[in-house]
Parts: structure tokens; C-alpha cells; sequence
């Protein structure tokens, strides 16, 4: 299996890291040849704007939906879940569209009121998740094929449609590689 993390923008090395913990081969992905190249695909956080402008200038956001709606694994974190999103509430922002759910941006409020908690996740075992919550969007409205793995305050915080994975917060900072080998299994 090649993993790959979506490098254009954004915290994407820490998700490569961790990746790589869990044994996975994981190249960085800039190009369609490269996007073409991989098994499946994080899409981490950072700008969601900025993202959407970087794939577009580079060719890569009809080929991305198109291997997303095909089939390939993908996890959205962060700007990433804003980036897989039907809907962006209140804003007039591209999106990908592959995921049906609507999200707020910055929801939880600016960079000083970024947290973190805990909590529980379906169909991981163990010890409640350790949550890191940095200017996070929140999921506004879930289709009915969206399963909700993790909630915080009846919020769902991480989400699961199929071949798609999308949380608010940033497990990549978590230290805990539960939630990316629970991703790294969708991989057949």
C-alpha cells in the first residue's frame, strides 16, 4: 500500500510521519501523476482557501473528486473535511463535494480559543481519543449514508462515509495513531 498526504499546503508532514509509524510507504502528493500513483489520501489541515486555489491552478481537483468518487480512501482533517464538504455554511467556497456533510469554518472560534479533549470513538478501542481542536469547522448537517464514529456536546467531530473519513480536530498532533490505522484498515 502507498499512502499518500496531499502537499501543497498545510500540516501534512506530521500526518506522513505517523503514516510511516504504522509501516505504510507514504509519498507527498503535489502532482496528478503522483495523485494517480497512491492507494489512498489524507488531506490535512491548514488553509481550506488556499488549498482549493493550489489544486485548482495545478489541474488536480476534478481528478481528485473523480479517484474520491471512485473509490479511494481519503481522510480529511481540519481544512481537509472543509475541502471534502457538500456545503460550507455562510460561505461562498469551493469544495470538492464528495462528502455529505455541511461544516461551519472556524466554528469553535479563533486560534486562542483552540482546546483540547477528550472523548470516545466507535469502533476504536481503548482509552477515550485526545482531541486537538485548532480553529476547527464543525459539521453543521450529516446525510443520512454519513456515520457519525465520534461526537463532542452531540456534535460529530469525526465522520465516516464510505471510502471517506473526515474529522474536525488534528489527530496527527494527538500522539495516538488509532484513527489513522482505523484509516489505513479502509484500505483494500
Amino acid at each position: 500500500m502507498i499512502s499518500g498526504v496531499l502537499a501543497m499546503q498545510g500540516a501534512f508532514h506530521k500526518h506522513k510521519l505517523v503514516m510511516e509509524s504504522l509501516g505504510c510507504k507514504t509519498l507527498e502528493v503535489r502532482t496528478i501523476d503522483e495523485l494517480l500513483s497512491v492507494d489512498c489520501l489524507i488531506i490535512p489541515g491548514g488553509e481550506s482557501t488556499v488549498m482549493v486555489k493550489l489544486l485548482s491552478e495545478n489541474n488536480m481537483m476534478d481528478p481528485l473528486k473523480s479517484r474520491i468518487l471512485d473509490g479511494m480512501p481519503v481522510f480529511g482533517t481540519c481544512a481537509g473535511m472543509i475541502l471534502m464538504s457538500r456545503e460550507i455554511s455562510r460561505m461562498n467556497q469551493d469544495s470538492l463535494g464528495v462528502m455529505d456533510i455541511m461544516v461551519e469554518r472556524n466554528a469553535y472560534g479563533r486560534q486562542l480559543e483552540s482546546f483540547e479533549t477528550e472523548f470516545e470513538v466507535s469502533g476504536i478501542p481503548g482509552e477515550p481519543f485526545h482531541g486537538i481542536f485548532i480553529r476547527a469547522p464543525k459539521i453543521v448537517s450529516t446525510g443520512r449514508m454519513v456515520q457519525v464514529l465520534a461526537e463532542l456536546d452531540s456534535v460529530p467531530v469525526l465522520v465516516r462515509q464510505g471510502n471517506m473519513l473526515a474529522s474536525s480536530f488534528h489527530p496527527e498532533l494527538s500522539g495516538d495513531s488509532r484513527i489513522h490505522q482505523f484509516f489505513a484498515s479502509m484500505v483494500k
